[in-house]
């Protein structure tokens, strides 16, 4: 899915939840026909052809999802 972001957009937030499930929302679809939707990066990849179809724009910042391991105590020692 491509990012096309309108200048200014405020970056998703916490507070953002997916319209499907509810989890912490990683990607803003404007539609063509007003209105957006907000989507977990699951439910993004689940339906991101038909998002496709539909969006006049798109806020995608699935890249904050990044794998990082674990910190624990004795591995800052």
């Amino acid at each position: 899915m491509t990012t096309a972001v309108a200048p200014g957009a405020p970056t998703l937030s916490a507070a953002d939840r997916c319209d499907r499930c509810g989890a912490q929302a990683y990607l803003r679809v404007e539609l063509q026909s007003g209105g957006e939707l907000h989507f977990c990066a699951h439910h993004a990849r689940e339906h991101g052809e038909a998002l496709r179809e539909v969006a006049a724009a798109v806020q995608d910042e699935t890249h904050k999802l990044v794998d990082t391991p674990a910190v624990t105590p004795e591995d800052e020692r």
